[in-house]
């Protein structure tokens, strides 16, 4: 597989677009960890890749945990004693508790207090609030709205349902030559914030549907699911399977201008690790490398000690290190076309790394062999790069014993995994190298 954006055509500026016009769609949905709009956001996926819909029933036992009921809401509003709507769920879907079981009341502004949320270091924003586990009820609004209260009685209501239902995912499945799995895993329950998760759910769509179209060694596995509680039923669900996954991303964050930032996986030096680290090492860009802790999004279900997956997590600026995180202001503002294209180049290149890694053994080990009169340095005399290029050649020529694999070549050379898989191609070519299982040292 060849992941070479100049000689495939992907332009990337329109790919970056592309993502951004599907979080435009997905942005006014309301969605939480269970109900109809995690349903209308996987048909709209559907459009665009094959997904497969599963349904785990509530009351369902995964693992220690129990999958919830179904939860919907059709309207939500506060009214003042003139019978103004003073905080509006039409406005934005954020103004509920996340999870709010239904009411219809009046009550008096001290006991209404005790249900409402606002962030008064950012008084114009609208934070996200849920109550997924326990029963409750509120309101989330602006400080500014907060502090206009005025005493007297105030009507609210929330039309929602919390009943027997379904938690629902989606899943996509690519076979290749093999049945070893890479696994993409992106978090579909957040209402409209966009750099958490609609950008993550729209590279991972548009990653899947770039594959697709490709011929590849790994199978490609993309599930769609509610952060936590999704990611403990897929793997209750498939844990017959999960030794296939070989390695594996979970997918989050990935819009805004922040630097790129990679979680460790619980393994600390996996394949997956050492690749996304490759990466951003040549990427021209100031990174972070974070180690593994059991904090975080649905990697630490992956990496739990009873499966200890090799799954790590790349993002751009991480979950709570930004002001806009769980607000209002994570809006279609934060999330940029050229951040989001950019991400999806790392995830490609990822992907050509770990398409690509592979041992080959030297079939002219004793000393150099001439490659000039084989037209290899012909090859690269028209290049400006001629110099890299060749060196390259020589660095996969010196190594390729056996005991080390592409990567391992690039990181020991400092070259880029591009240049060292370019050279393995042109000598493979010219019948000095064939690939090998790996030798021992």
């Amino acid at each position: 597989m060849d992941i070479d954006n100049s000689q495939l055509g992907l332009d990337m500026n329109a790919v970056g677009r592309e993502m951004y016009q599907l979080i435009t769609e997905l942005f006014p949905i309301c969605r939480s960890i269970t109900g109809n709009g995690v349903r209308e956001s996987l048909r709209i996926l559907q459009n665009r890749i094959p997904l497969e819909i599963h349904e785990v029933s509530t009351g369902t036992k995964v693992f220690d945990w129990t999958i919830p009921k179904e939860w919907n809401i059709k309207d939500a509003f506060i009214k003042n004693s003139h019978g103004e709507k003073i905080v509006d769920f039409k406005n934005s879907n954020l103004h509920v508790l996340n999870y709010s079981v239904p009411i219809h009341k009046t009550v008096p502004l001290m006991e209404l207090k005790e249900h409402l949320y606002s962030i008064p270091d950012f008084p114009e924003w609208i934070p996200y609030r849920t109550s997924y586990y326990k029963e409750n009820w509120g309101f989330c609004l602006t400080h500014r709205q907060y502090q206009s209260l005025q005493e007297g009685e105030y009507e609210v209501c929330i039309d929602s349902r919390l009943e027997d239902g379904y938690l629902t995912y989606g899943e996509y499945y690519l076979g290749g030559e093999t049945e070893r799995e890479v696994l993409f895993s992106t978090h579909v329950c957040h209402p409209s914030l966009c750099n958490d998760n609609l950008s993550g759910i729209a590279l991972t769509t548009l990653l899947a549907n770039y594959l697709s179209h490709q011929k590849t060694h790994f199978s490609y596995r993309f599930v769609f699911i509610p952060g936590t509680i999704g990611s403990i039923a897929w793997l209750a669900q498939n844990e017959q399977r999960v030794s296939r996954i070989h390695h594996g991303l979970v997918v989050a964050c990935v819009g805004d201008a922040g630097k790129p930032t990679y979680k460790r996986s619980r393994q600390g030096n996996a394949e997956i690790d050492r690749a996304v680290m490759h990466v951003l090492k040549h990427c021209g860009r100031d990174c972070e490398i974070r180690d593994f802790s059991p904090y975080g999004y649905d990697e630490r279900q992956y990496c739990s000690p009873g499966f200890d997956l090799p799954v790590g997590s790349l993002t751009r600026t991480p979950h709570g290190c930004y002001p806009e995180y769980h607000t209002s202001a994570d809006n279609l503002n934060l999330v940029i076309p050229e951040s989001l294209s950019e991400s999806f180049r790392y995830y490609l290149d990822i992907v050509e790394i770990l398409e690509k890694n592979k041992y080959y053994l030297n079939l002219n080990s004793k000393c150099e062999p001439q490659l000039g009169k084989r037209g290899l340095y012909s090859t690269l005399g028209g290049r400006t790069d001629a110099k890299i290029a060749e060196m390259a050649l020589l660095w996969t020529l010196n190594l390729t014993d056996g005991t080390m694999n592409l990567l391992d070549i690039a990181e020991r050379s400092g070259m880029t995994f591009h240049q060292i898989a370019e050279a393995a191609r042109l000598l493979k070519e010219h019948d000095l190298l064939a690939p090998c299982e790996k030798q021992e040292g």
